[in-house]
């Protein structure tokens, strides 16, 4: 797929351990982004326990790089893992493309999702994804 057929949006890519945290948190976003944001959720081990299923961490790295690039959010130990893998798989132009966010997964995957909604480039959508980090909740 060419760069000019792609949507425009920068997509995201939810990894967790649990399918139903990636594939819940997927859709809370696409509720506060809309359907422009392409959002791949990559949840559980490969038998639908929790775990990290590489293989599906690898294939939703390739579809979200389809897009005008993508933030990848993870939530911890072997997601982490996982992704580096995947990232050592992918060809160059296609790692070019993603951008990991060293961010909380939830409050970074809507901050991520609001800014991608707006138009927000692949560096905007990370830096917002990141600025979660400091933001308190009390």
């Amino acid at each position: 797929m060419d760069r000019e057929s792609r949507n425009g949006f920068v997509g995201l890519v939810l990894v967790s351990h649990s399918a139903a945290i990636a594939d819940g948190l997927a859709q809370l976003v696409a509720q506060v982004a809309g359907p422009s944001v392409p959002i791949v959720a990559a949840g559980g081990g490969p038998d639908g326990t929790f775990g990290t299923d590489g293989g599906r961490v690898l294939a939703a790295l390739r579809v979200a790089a389809q897009s005008a690039g993508a933030v990848v959010l993870m939530d911890l130990g072997s997601s982490v893992l996982s992704v580096r893998a995947a990232l050592g798989e992918l060809p160059d132009e296609t790692v070019a493309l993603l951008r990991i966010a060293d961010a909380p997964l939830v409050e970074g995957a809507i901050a991520a999702g609001v800014t991608a909604s707006t138009g927000g480039s692949v560096d905007e959508v990370l830096a917002a994804a990141q600025e979660a980090r400091t933001v308190a909740k009390l």
